[in-house]
């Protein structure tokens, strides 16, 4: 039958709430922040859970991806600086023979966004019109 008697949805994630969730992580991973690597992912991973479900129900795969992979590097790139690593070290941390393994601190594992379930489609015919249907024949 196929989706010719449809109406769809769609709605896209602006790039004011990208920009806004990206300075947030900014200003978390700040070179110079000594906070706790745990508690820097507690905060992160309620902010970005928080904006992830906000935002699950647009079409959104492709931005989370790319925020994962934004927030990943941010961290570890924090993480580097803090503790004065070069890239052999964080090689030595996150990485297993089988693959790159999460990033953890005192048992919190930090957050992938781009995991969040994404529902794209919600159908038009559920949202009742603002029109009265009137039969004049």
């Amino acid at each position: 039958m196929g989706t010719r008697d449809q109406w769809h949805v769609y709605t896209f994630i602006g790039d004011r709430p990208v920009r806004s969730l990206k300075d947030k992580i900014r200003a978390l991973t700040r070179r110079l922040s000594q906070q706790d690597l745990g508690e820097t992912l507690i905060r992160i991973n309620q902010i970005t859970r928080g904006w992830a479900n906000y935002f699950r129900h647009a079409v959104a795969k492709h931005t989370f991806d790319r925020l994962g992979y934004f927030i990943w590097w941010r961290v570890v790139r924090w993480v580097k600086a803090k503790r004065r690593w070069r890239w052999k070290d964080v090689h030595r941390w996150l990485r297993t023979p089988t693959g790159w393994r999460t990033i953890t601190a005192d048992g919190i594992e930090l957050h992938n966004i781009a995991s969040t379930a994404v529902t794209r489609y919600r159908r038009r015919s559920r949202i009742p019109t603002p029109w009265a249907t009137t039969n004049q024949a």
